[in-house]
């Protein structure tokens, strides 16, 4: 059995009316206070909305923020939860991003073509209230670097001229994936997101965890997440990937790479026959396949060679995007073998 999440919390906060205004949100001002690295949403008496981000950072509005422009990995969230974002950016554009096949994107202008690249020009035509992006841990301690800009700026300068467009949020992309998807869920709802949407999600989540974690005790398949391009294979460290944390927690068997380093096992080609598994999942981003098979020291390799080997999308932290991959993977690993 599973701990239970959001459902349990709600109820449990009824019983207070000052805890349960964090429930509530809104943004516009930023003032820095670094007494705390957690997250919270609370909303004033006048309609004021505020919300205490990953850095610390207590950013605030005199109303619910509307206008929104949000990194990729959350801006599929948002619109899971019903939310349409005015704006996006981030590595990959909506368009080239296969987690946008089949969702709403239509009235969400793409700000620039890759990591970095933002137009602020555009960026400020959209009056956005608010801009929302992530902060990734630089060790597995939770630590964050607060001398580097939030994760899709290019450099701290852009991120000061984006934030003299609009105040910026960023949400800890680290740590265990139901707390990140918690927080992620919690930040929709104070900006709008309707709360039967986001428990609707929630169950289906439940239903998919609980598919993965049956098919992952009957078949005990290794798994191996990787990224790989012409230097080398990068394989993720499960307990540094919010997701792959998560699939491990219910019971999803994730190589953990040898060579040591947060988040990745950086392995150059000649040393890429180490690299041993039933199932791999390979980035949507970086080489694929046939890439691969032309690798003369991975071209041997088991679960390349069994045709084992699937997209890692790096699904959004929500409950609806994290279902539908869990009931692929789960799908995946009920039709593969073991191998080793």
């Amino acid at each position: 059995m599973k701990i239970p999440r959001r459902g349990s919390l709600r109820a449990a906060l009824v019983t207070s009316v000052a805890v349960s205004a964090l429930l509530l949100a809104g943004c516009s001002s930023t003032s820095s206070s670094n007494d705390s690295a957690g997250s919270g949403s609370t909303a004033a008496s006048d309609g004021a909305w505020s919300y205490k981000d990953a850095t610390g950072a207590t950013v605030k509005v005199d109303h619910t923020p509307k206008r929104v422009v949000v990194l990729n990995d959350i801006a599929l969230s948002f619109i899971e939860y019903g939310l349409k974002p005015v704006g996006t950016f981030g590595q990959l554009t909506m368009a080239k991003d296969a987690r946008f096949k089949g969702l709403d994107t239509d009235g969400v202008t793409q700000l620039g073509e890759a990591y970095g690249d933002i137009d602020l020009e555009q960026l400020a035509a959209l009056k956005p209230d608010l801009v929302v992006t992530s902060v990734y841990p630089t060790d597995e301690k939770g630590t964050l670097d607060e001398t580097q800009p939030g994760y899709g700026f290019k450099d701290m300068e852009q991120e000061k001229q984006i934030q003299a467009i609009a105040p910026v949020v960023q949400v800890k992309w680290g740590g265990k994936g139901e707390d990140v998807i918690e927080k992620i869920a919690d930040l929709a709802e104070s900006l709008g997101a309707k709360e039967s949407t986001v428990d609707k999600a929630e169950k289906r989540f439940d239903t998919a965890a609980d598919e993965l974690e049956k098919v992952a005790k009957d078949k005990d398949l290794s798994v191996v997440s990787m990224y790989a391009d012409g230097d080398g294979a990068y394989v993720t460290r499960p307990t540094d990937e919010p997701s792959l944390e998560m699939y491990s927690s219910f019971g999803v068997d994730f190589v953990n790479p040898k060579p040591k380093g947060f988040y990745w096992g950086i392995y150059s080609w000649e040393n890429a026959g180490q690299i041993t598994g039933d199932v791999i999942l390979l980035s949507q981003q970086g080489y694929q396949v046939a890439d691969l098979e032309k690798q003369p020291t991975f071209a041997d390799n088991a679960a390349l060679q069994a045709g084992q080997v699937h997209s890692w999308t790096f699904p959004a932290l929500d409950y609806a995007s994290q279902a539908d991959y869990m009931q692929k993977m789960a799908g995946w690993l009920e039709d593969s073998k073991k191998l080793s």
